[in-house]
């Protein structure tokens, strides 16, 4: 039995889950795994987050260089194997009356955490099995409203603070995609002067985003991580999961994460759908929100989002071999497309034209 085997025994024996059938479940793009824990009538799932299989993060107060030095983690503000932000993120939503997973015991310094099932109704399966779209869209909506009804806490439960999903984060996350797509595609590594212009003019588009209010940002809701609880009732029929690196930033953010999707198709029927009822939802809540610039923020917010997936996306290929992300490219290059059509992203728009070509964006390599 390997030491992390005999470290989960540990814990579950002192959790009071010693004799629970622990069934491990598939995992996805992270280091962090999942088991289903069955103990007479009681369930629940095990997070096990090895403490080494991560670069470390950093304080919210430290300095871009002091970030940039510790590595990509502590650059883009993300919790790496910090488990106590997971269990902090999930006390705020929930005390917010949303449907994070309770926490029933959690030891982050070993990076084990037992949690609340929420079964296994995923958006993405329910809709795939014929469940109504704009039904658990427009739930899922109303969610986002009621998370950004409040500006963002400086810090969630237990004093753990939200970080701020700043420039600097922002940048290292659109840096991916010359990094990593671009030698894929072009079959070189990007130029000084390739990567200078690309990160000079993402600068330019980012600045003042998010600057008049600041919300908690999920940082990736999509329909693999929100689940279908049609037993309960409200905001609470919105299952939450995988908020671990949750930040405080623009409120676009999470409603472009689920309508241009990754994995799955969003019509823009019903995208635009989706963002008038959040505007509908948020205005009824009193929050006064000018639509064109939020519009605007919107656009700026999905191409930074999708140049990102573009690199990650590559980078789960080339780095770590996992080809079925390159079927979802093709998606993200047509939402990140229809995004630069945006005038306010004219100037990134003619560097992606030009410096790759939208012949060179299909990559055939499967």
């Amino acid at each position: 039995m390997s030491d992390r085997s005999l470290a989960m025994k540990d814990f579950l024996a002192r959790a009071g889950w010693g004799d629970a059938v622990v069934s491990p479940l598939p995992g996805d793009a992270s280091t962090r795994h999942y088991a289903r824990l069955a103990l007479g009538e009681r369930k629940a799932m095990l997070m096990d987050q090895p403490q080494n299989a991560e670069a470390p993060t950093a304080g919210p107060d430290a300095s871009e260089e002091t970030r940039r030095a510790l590595g990509y983690n502590a650059l883009a503000r993300l919790a790496g194997a910090d488990t106590a932000r997971f269990v902090a993120a999930a006390q705020w939503l929930r005390a917010h009356g949303l449907a994070a997973p309770e926490i029933y015991d959690a030891d982050p310094v070993s990076g084990f955490v037992i949690l609340e099932d929420l079964g296994d109704a995923l958006f993405a399966e329910v809709l795939a099995d014929g469940g109504d779209e704009k039904q658990l869209y427009q739930h899922a909506v109303e969610v986002l409203a009621k998370i950004h009804a409040s500006a963002a806490p400086v810090a969630l439960a237990a004093g753990k603070p939200l970080f701020d999903y700043d420039l600097a984060a922002q940048i290292a996350e659109t840096d991916l995609l010359p990094e990593w797509f671009l030698p894929l595609a072009l079959g070189r590594k990007a130029s000084d002067e390739e990567r200078i212009e690309h990160r000079r003019l993402w600068r330019a588009a980012l600045s003042g985003i998010g600057k008049n209010r600041r919300v908690f940002v999920h940082r990736d809701y999509h329909a693999q991580n929100l689940l279908w609880l049609p037993q309960r009732s409200g905001v609470s029929r919105v299952g939450l999961i995988d908020f671990q690196d949750a930040v405080a930033g623009s409120a676009a953010y999470d409603l472009i994460s689920l309508i241009e999707d990754a994995r799955r198709d969003v019509s823009p029927a019903l995208a635009e759908a989706a963002t008038a009822h959040y505007l509908a939802t948020i205005g009824a809540q009193g929050v006064k929100l000018n639509e064109q610039e939020f519009r605007q923020e919107m656009a700026v917010m999905a191409a930074q989002r999708n140049a990102k997936i573009v690199g990650i996306f590559a980078r789960l290929y080339k780095r770590d071999g996992r080809v079925r992300y390159l079927a979802f490219l093709p998606r993200v290059w047509a939402y990140l497309e229809r995004d630069l059509g945006h005038p306010a992203l004219a100037d990134l728009r003619a560097w992606y034209d030009r410096v790759i070509p939208k012949e060179k964006r299909a990559l055939e390599i499967m």
